[in-house]
């Protein structure tokens, strides 16, 4: 199996750090891949029509994608039981979550770094580092069954995407009034597979 990836891609992240988690290093290829919503790289385009990483190429010539599609083959392939089935539908909404404040995350990113300066909207990026609060204080609060217990996919993005605010949004300080989630985060990141995929440009 290969995987089409870019280690900053929190979405990237989620697959890599299960691999790592599920030992299931030896059994895939990396490609690693520069690619931008504006400069595509080729061996994503040729994966998936959308563009988009990360993508699992099977051995029978599959491709696999979003993320989620990836996370929960590969735990299924390695027996890893990140999606234990009597708590399925609060894992997969606390994943859902998860990518929706990557994507916001994400959104700014490329608003940030990638557009003119002066085609910029300071309102929009605004509006998508709500919707990441809003998300950051919900969790906070205690609103997702599946954060606390054994170990869990929903967990595992949850960490993904607040490493990614870290990486890409520091200044911003998302733990300003959420020690709740920054404790929960602190003690998450202590994942021997979570180290081990830090993001790096």
């Amino acid at each position: 199996m290969k995987l089409v990836y870019s280690p900053p891609s929190p979405f990237v992240r989620k697959v890599t750090t299960l691999i790592h988690h599920a030992g299931l290093n030896d059994r895939i290829e990396l490609i690693n891949v520069k690619t931008t919503a504006l400069s595509v790289a080729e061996e994503a385009r040729a994966a998936n029509p959308l563009g988009k990483i990360p993508v699992m190429l099977l051995e029978d010539g599959k491709a696999l994608f979003d993320s989620r599609v990836i996370t929960k083959y590969l735990d299924e392939l390695a027996g890893s039981n990140l999606y234990p089935q009597e708590k399925i539908y609060d894992i997969l909404t606390l994943e859902a979550l998860a990518d929706g404040i990557m994507e916001s995350a994400v959104s700014i990113t490329y608003e940030s770094k990638l557009r003119p300066e002066n085609e910029r909207s300071p309102s929009w990026m605004e509006a998508q580092w709500s919707k990441v609060l809003h998300a950051a204080q919900a969790l906070n609060d205690g609103n997702f069954e599946a954060m606390e217990g054994d170990l869990n996919m929903g967990q595992i993005a949850i960490a993904c995407s607040l490493g990614y605010l870290d990486f890409r949004h520091d200044a911003r300080q998302w733990r300003n009034g959420l020690s709740n989630l920054a404790s929960w985060n602190d003690e998450m990141m202590k994942l021997p597979a979570l180290i081990e995929t830090t993001p790096t440009d």
